[in-house]
C-alpha cells in the first residue's frame, strides 16, 4: 500500500509540473497561432501517458536506483572493504587501494548514461536527421564510454583530493583540440550530448557515489569533494562523441587510400 500511494503522489506531482507545459502549449496554439491544436484528442491522451510514466519512472528511482546508489557507495568505501581488497593491514590507504571503487564508477557511469530515455530520443532523432549516417547505438556507446571514464577519473579526484579545475581545464583543452579536427556534422552533437547523458538516472546513483566516497575518504569534504561527478558526466562525453565522429571520417578514409593505392600499384605494373 505504501508503494501505491507513493506512487499516486508522484503521479499527481508529474501532473502538476507538466500542467504548466500543456497550457503554455495550448495558449500559445490558440491565441498567437490562432489555430486550433491539430490531433488534440491525440495530444491530450500523450500527456497523460507522459504524466504517469513519469510518476512510475520517480517511484522507481526512489524506491530501487536511490537506495542501490547510496548502499553501493557505503560498500565499496567502507575502511574494511578496501583495507581487505588491497591486502593492506596496517598502512594507511592509498589512491591505489580504491581500485574497485574506480571499476564501478566507470561500470555504473556507462549502464546508467547507456540507458538514459533523454539519450536514447537524442540518438533515434540524430540517426533520422543524419539519413543514417550517425548511428543509433554507435552514439549512445560513445557518449556511455565518455561518462564511464569521466565518473571514473572524478572518483579518482575525489580520493586524491586534487583540485577540480585542473582536471575540468585540462579536458576543456582537449575538447578545444578535437572540434577543429572532428567532421562538422558530429560537433554539435558532441557538445549536446553531455546534457543529455546526466539526467534522471545517471545523477542519482553518480551523486550518491561521490557523497558516499567523500565521506569514506579521511580529509575529504562532502561539500567541497563530494559534489563535481556530475560536471565530469557532462564533459567527457563531448571528448567520446568527437573521437567517435573522427573514427568514423577516418575508418572511411582508409578504403578510400587502400584503393588509390591499389589502383597506382596496377598502373605501375602495367607500365612495366
Amino acid at each position: 500500500m505504501d508503494v501505491i500511494s507513493g506512487a499516486f503522489n508522484f503521479i499527481l506531482d508529474s501532473a502538476v509540473d507538466v500542467l504548466p507545459i500543456a497550457v503554455f502549449l495550448f495558449a500559445f496554439q490558440r491565441l498567437v497561432i490562432g489555430e486550433p491544436l491539430a490531433n488534440s484528442k491525440q495530444v491530450m491522451v500523450g500527456f497523460v501517458f507522459v504524466v504517469v510514466g513519469l510518476g512510475l519512472f520517480l517511484v522507481g528511482l526512489e524506491t530501487a536506483l536511490f537506495p542501490l546508489g547510496r548502499l553501493m557507495a557505503q560498500q565499496l568505501t567502507d575502511p574494511a572493504f578496501l583495507y581487505a581488497t588491497a591486502g593492506n593491514v596496517t598502512g594507511s590507504l592509498v589512491w591505489q587501494d580504491y581500485y574497485w571503487v574506480y571499476i564501478f564508477a566507470c561500470a555504473i557511469g556507462f549502464s546508467t548514461a547507456l540507458v538514459e530515455p533523454a539519450l536514447i530520443v537524442v540518438a533515434m532523432k540524430a540517426n533520422t536527421v543524419s539519413g543514417g549516417a550517425i548511428s543509433v547505438w554507435g552514439l549512445r556507446v560513445a557518449v556511455a564510454i565518455g561518462v564511464g571514464i569521466g565518473v571514473g577519473i572524478g572518483c579518482y579526484r575525489i580520493v586524491t583530493g586534487l583540485p577540480i579545475h585542473y582536471f575540468i581545464a585540462a579536458a576543456y583543452l582537449v575538447v578545444i583540440l578535437q572540434t577543429p579536427m572532428a567532421p562538422k556534422l558530429i560537433v554539435p552533437l558532441a557538445y549536446d550530448s553531455g546534457g543529455v547523458s546526466t539526467s534522471t538516472v545517471t545523477v542519482p546513483l553518480i551523486t550518491a557515489l561521490g557523497l558516499g566516497l567523500a565521506e569514506a575518504v579521511p580529509g575529504r569534504s562532502v561539500v567541497l569533494d563530494g559534489f563535481g561527478l556530475v560536471a565530469f558526466a557532462c564533459l567527457f562525453p563531448i571528448i567520446s562523441v568527437l573521437a567517435y565522429g573522427q573514427l568514423a571520417a577516418l575508418k572511411k578514409r582508409i578504403p578510400d587510400f587502400l584503393t588509390v593505392r591499389r589502383n597506382s600499384e596496377e598502373e605501375e605494373q602495367n607500365a612495366l
